[in-house]
Protein backbone atom coordinates (compact mmCIF):
# COMPACT_ATOMS: atom_id res chain seq x y z
CA UNK A 1 0.00 0.00 0.00
CA UNK A 2 0.99 3.61 -0.96
CA UNK A 3 2.25 5.90 1.60
CA UNK A 4 1.02 8.94 0.47
CA UNK A 5 -1.90 9.05 -2.39
CA UNK A 6 -2.73 12.25 -3.56
CA UNK A 7 -5.62 12.39 -6.49
CA UNK A 8 -7.35 15.62 -8.17
CA UNK A 9 -5.11 17.77 -5.22
CA UNK A 10 -5.45 21.59 -5.39
CA UNK A 11 -4.43 24.26 -2.72
CA UNK A 12 -5.91 27.65 -3.21
CA UNK A 13 -5.07 30.89 -1.00
CA UNK A 14 -7.41 33.36 -1.11
CA UNK A 15 -6.64 37.23 0.49
CA UNK A 16 -9.44 39.94 -0.14
CA UNK A 17 -9.34 40.29 -3.97
CA UNK A 18 -6.29 38.06 -4.45
CA UNK A 19 -7.01 34.43 -5.37
CA UNK A 20 -3.62 32.25 -5.39
CA UNK A 21 -3.80 28.57 -6.73
CA UNK A 22 -0.26 27.18 -4.92
CA UNK A 23 -1.41 23.46 -6.19
CA UNK A 24 -3.61 22.75 -9.03
CA UNK A 25 -4.96 19.61 -9.85
CA UNK A 26 -1.90 17.14 -8.43
CA UNK A 27 -1.83 13.66 -8.85
CA UNK A 28 1.07 11.39 -7.50
CA UNK A 29 1.86 8.63 -5.42
CA UNK A 30 4.72 7.43 -2.96
CA UNK A 31 5.61 3.72 -1.89
CA UNK A 32 6.95 2.56 0.98
CA UNK A 33 10.61 2.79 2.13
CA UNK A 34 11.46 5.05 -1.04
CA UNK A 35 13.79 8.18 -1.17
CA UNK A 36 11.19 10.96 -2.84
CA UNK A 37 12.00 14.58 -3.76
CA UNK A 38 9.41 17.58 -5.02
CA UNK A 39 11.94 19.71 -7.04
CA UNK A 40 11.11 23.36 -8.62
CA UNK A 41 11.93 26.66 -8.09
CA UNK A 42 10.39 28.82 -5.21
CA UNK A 43 7.28 29.48 -5.17
CA UNK A 44 6.24 26.32 -7.36
CA UNK A 45 4.75 24.43 -4.65
CA UNK A 46 6.95 22.20 -2.68
CA UNK A 47 6.43 23.47 0.48
CA UNK A 48 2.94 23.66 0.78
CA UNK A 49 3.06 20.15 -0.43
CA UNK A 50 4.97 18.76 2.30
CA UNK A 51 2.44 20.90 4.29
CA UNK A 52 -0.35 19.39 3.49
CA UNK A 53 0.67 15.92 3.52
CA UNK A 54 2.14 16.71 7.07
CA UNK A 55 -1.62 17.62 8.27
CA UNK A 56 -0.38 21.38 8.69
CA UNK A 57 -2.50 22.69 5.94
CA UNK A 58 -6.25 21.35 4.69
CA UNK A 59 -6.30 21.10 0.99
CA UNK A 60 -8.83 22.81 -0.31
CA UNK A 61 -10.21 20.12 -3.11
CA UNK A 62 -9.06 16.37 -3.92
CA UNK A 63 -8.04 13.90 -1.59
CA UNK A 64 -5.03 13.06 0.02
CA UNK A 65 -4.77 9.92 1.71
CA UNK A 66 -1.50 9.64 4.37
CA UNK A 67 -1.04 6.13 5.59
CA UNK A 68 -4.12 4.72 4.64
CA UNK A 69 -5.92 7.07 6.18
CA UNK A 70 -8.05 10.10 4.10
CA UNK A 71 -6.34 13.22 5.89
CA UNK A 72 -8.69 15.82 4.37
CA UNK A 73 -11.25 16.09 6.85
CA UNK A 74 -9.34 15.94 9.80
CA UNK A 75 -10.19 18.92 12.70
CA UNK A 76 -6.68 20.58 13.98
CA UNK A 77 -6.55 17.91 17.09
CA UNK A 78 -7.29 15.27 15.28
CA UNK A 79 -4.29 16.51 12.31
CA UNK A 80 -2.11 16.99 15.36
CA UNK A 81 -2.16 13.88 17.07
CA UNK A 82 -2.10 11.97 13.76
CA UNK A 83 1.43 14.00 12.94
CA UNK A 84 2.21 12.71 15.96
CA UNK A 85 1.70 9.24 15.48
CA UNK A 86 2.90 9.13 11.83
CA UNK A 87 4.86 11.73 10.56
CA UNK A 88 8.33 12.75 11.18
CA UNK A 89 9.63 16.46 10.37
CA UNK A 90 13.41 17.79 9.30
CA UNK A 91 13.93 21.23 8.56
CA UNK A 92 16.72 23.26 6.98
CA UNK A 93 16.64 25.26 10.15
CA UNK A 94 17.34 22.49 12.75
CA UNK A 95 14.45 23.73 15.02
CA UNK A 96 15.63 22.17 18.03
CA UNK A 97 14.73 23.54 21.07
CA UNK A 98 17.41 24.94 22.21
CA UNK A 99 17.04 24.79 26.32
CA UNK A 100 16.90 20.98 25.74
CA UNK A 101 19.69 19.10 25.80
CA UNK A 102 20.41 16.34 22.65
CA UNK A 103 18.85 13.75 24.84
CA UNK A 104 15.80 15.73 25.84
CA UNK A 105 15.26 17.28 21.90
CA UNK A 106 14.89 13.33 21.09
CA UNK A 107 12.68 12.89 23.79
CA UNK A 108 10.37 15.36 23.14
CA UNK A 109 7.97 13.89 21.01
CA UNK A 110 7.19 10.59 23.32
CA UNK A 111 6.35 13.15 25.52
CA UNK A 112 4.05 15.01 23.58
CA UNK A 113 2.36 12.18 21.67
CA UNK A 114 2.76 8.88 23.46
CA UNK A 115 2.32 7.99 27.20
CA UNK A 116 5.58 5.84 27.04
CA UNK A 117 6.77 5.09 30.63
CA UNK A 118 10.22 6.94 31.22
CA UNK A 119 12.23 3.25 30.99
CA UNK A 120 10.55 2.47 27.33
CA UNK A 121 11.04 6.21 26.65
CA UNK A 122 14.89 6.54 27.20
CA UNK A 123 15.28 2.96 25.74
CA UNK A 124 14.39 4.59 22.01
CA UNK A 125 15.75 7.31 22.32
CA UNK A 126 19.45 6.10 22.97
CA UNK A 127 18.41 3.51 20.45
CA UNK A 128 17.93 6.53 17.48
CA UNK A 129 21.00 8.23 19.34
CA UNK A 130 23.33 5.64 18.89
CA UNK A 131 22.17 4.98 14.79
CA UNK A 132 22.87 8.80 14.12
CA UNK A 133 26.62 8.64 16.48
CA UNK A 134 25.49 10.91 19.07
CA UNK A 135 24.92 9.47 21.88
CA UNK A 136 27.92 10.26 23.37
CA UNK A 137 26.56 13.97 22.81
CA UNK A 138 23.06 13.32 24.53
CA UNK A 139 23.68 15.99 27.39
CA UNK A 140 25.23 18.96 25.57
CA UNK A 141 22.91 21.79 24.30
CA UNK A 142 22.00 22.55 20.34
CA UNK A 143 24.81 25.66 21.05
CA UNK A 144 27.20 23.03 22.21
CA UNK A 145 27.12 20.90 18.78
CA UNK A 146 27.85 21.79 15.24
CA UNK A 147 25.22 21.98 12.27
CA UNK A 148 25.79 18.59 10.96
CA UNK A 149 25.16 17.21 14.31
CA UNK A 150 22.13 19.53 15.34
CA UNK A 151 20.80 17.85 11.58
CA UNK A 152 21.86 14.21 13.16
CA UNK A 153 19.71 14.72 16.04
CA UNK A 154 16.74 16.47 14.08
CA UNK A 155 16.98 12.69 11.98
CA UNK A 156 16.58 11.02 15.35
CA UNK A 157 13.78 13.34 16.78
CA UNK A 158 11.62 12.76 13.57
CA UNK A 159 12.19 8.97 13.39
CA UNK A 160 11.37 8.10 17.16
CA UNK A 161 8.12 7.98 17.21
CA UNK A 162 8.76 5.03 14.95
CA UNK A 163 7.69 7.61 12.14
CA UNK A 164 7.16 5.17 8.77
CA UNK A 165 7.24 9.30 6.69
CA UNK A 166 9.17 11.70 7.50
CA UNK A 167 9.00 14.86 5.24
CA UNK A 168 12.23 16.88 5.15
CA UNK A 169 12.27 20.62 4.10
CA UNK A 170 15.53 21.82 2.30
CA UNK A 171 17.22 19.17 5.09
CA UNK A 172 20.63 20.29 3.49
CA UNK A 173 20.59 24.24 2.96
CA UNK A 174 22.67 25.20 5.93
CA UNK A 175 25.19 22.41 5.32
CA UNK A 176 28.31 22.55 3.94
CA UNK A 177 28.88 20.25 0.81
CA UNK A 178 30.62 17.05 2.72
CA UNK A 179 28.32 17.56 5.87
CA UNK A 180 25.88 17.76 3.42
CA UNK A 181 26.46 14.18 1.93
CA UNK A 182 26.52 12.62 5.74
CA UNK A 183 23.34 13.79 6.25
CA UNK A 184 22.39 12.80 2.99
CA UNK A 185 24.15 9.22 3.89
CA UNK A 186 22.57 8.64 7.40
CA UNK A 187 19.16 8.96 5.70
CA UNK A 188 19.69 6.28 3.41
CA UNK A 189 20.73 4.45 6.11
CA UNK A 190 17.94 5.25 8.26
CA UNK A 191 15.55 4.18 5.37
CA UNK A 192 17.33 0.59 5.08
CA UNK A 193 17.20 0.41 8.77
CA UNK A 194 13.57 1.46 9.46
CA UNK A 195 12.13 1.03 6.23
CA UNK A 196 11.09 4.75 6.18
CA UNK A 197 9.98 6.80 3.54
CA UNK A 198 11.82 10.09 3.53
CA UNK A 199 9.96 12.86 0.84
CA UNK A 200 11.92 16.10 0.25
CA UNK A 201 11.43 19.52 -0.59
CA UNK A 202 14.66 20.89 -2.00
CA UNK A 203 16.49 22.74 -4.37
CA UNK A 204 19.91 20.94 -3.34
CA UNK A 205 21.58 18.77 -6.54
CA UNK A 206 23.22 16.65 -4.12
CA UNK A 207 19.70 15.30 -2.76
CA UNK A 208 18.19 15.20 -6.14
CA UNK A 209 20.97 12.89 -7.28
CA UNK A 210 20.18 10.43 -4.30
CA UNK A 211 16.40 9.86 -4.97
CA UNK A 212 14.39 7.24 -6.35
CA UNK A 213 11.87 9.71 -7.71
CA UNK A 214 11.71 13.09 -8.91
CA UNK A 215 8.02 14.71 -9.12
CA UNK A 216 8.89 18.06 -10.55
CA UNK A 217 6.50 21.13 -9.94
CA UNK A 218 6.15 24.47 -11.95
CA UNK A 219 2.95 26.74 -10.97
CA UNK A 220 1.60 24.56 -9.05
CA UNK A 221 1.23 21.78 -11.10
CA UNK A 222 3.71 18.32 -11.15
CA UNK A 223 5.40 18.89 -14.57
CA UNK A 224 6.90 15.37 -14.95
CA UNK A 225 7.99 12.15 -12.54
CA UNK A 226 11.54 11.12 -13.47
CA UNK A 227 11.94 7.42 -12.21
CA UNK A 228 15.94 5.52 -12.21
CA UNK A 229 16.90 4.92 -15.96
CA UNK A 230 15.86 8.24 -16.96
CA UNK A 231 12.08 7.40 -18.00
CA UNK A 232 9.65 10.55 -17.89
CA UNK A 233 5.76 10.27 -16.87
CA UNK A 234 3.97 13.22 -18.19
Amino acid sequence: MSVVVAKALEKTYVAGDIRVEAIRGVDFSIEPASFVSFLGPSGSGKSTLLNMIGCLDPPTSGSLLVAGQDITGLSRKEAARFRGEHIGFVFQDFNLVPVLTVYENVEYPLQMVQDWPSAKRKARVMELLEAVDMAEQSGKYPNQISGGQKQRVAVARALVTNAKLVLADEPTANLDSETAGRIINLMQKMRDEFATTFVFSTHDPRIVDNVEITFTLTDGKLSQNLVPGGTRHA
